[in-house]
């Protein structure tokens, strides 16, 4: 649980940085927390940008469309509502 908080700060950190209208990439989040070993990071990373989705707090997104993070698959970006 302490990834998953680790991976929701730096999500909203990462997005607050970037501004209004900017994505990131899960990715990114997964690199901030752990830098050398991100890669297991990327599904707890989504897991936690759907939990964002749900409480409204962000949108994901698939070429630029809001897609539903329950059905999305591939690559996917993050951004403010």
């Amino acid at each position: 649980m302490d990834t998953e908080r680790a991976l929701e700060a730096a999500i909203t950190e990462l997005l607050d940085a970037r501004g209004a209208g900017k994505t990131i990439c899960p990715s990114e989040a997964a690199r901030r927390v752990d830098p050398d070993d991100w890669r297991p990071l990327m599904e707890p990373a989504r897991r936690v940008a759907r939990r964002l989705v749900a409480r409204g707090e962000i949108e994901m997104t698939q070429h630029g469309e809001v897609v539903d993070p329950a059905t999305a698959t591939g690559p996917v970006r993050l951004r403010r509502p």
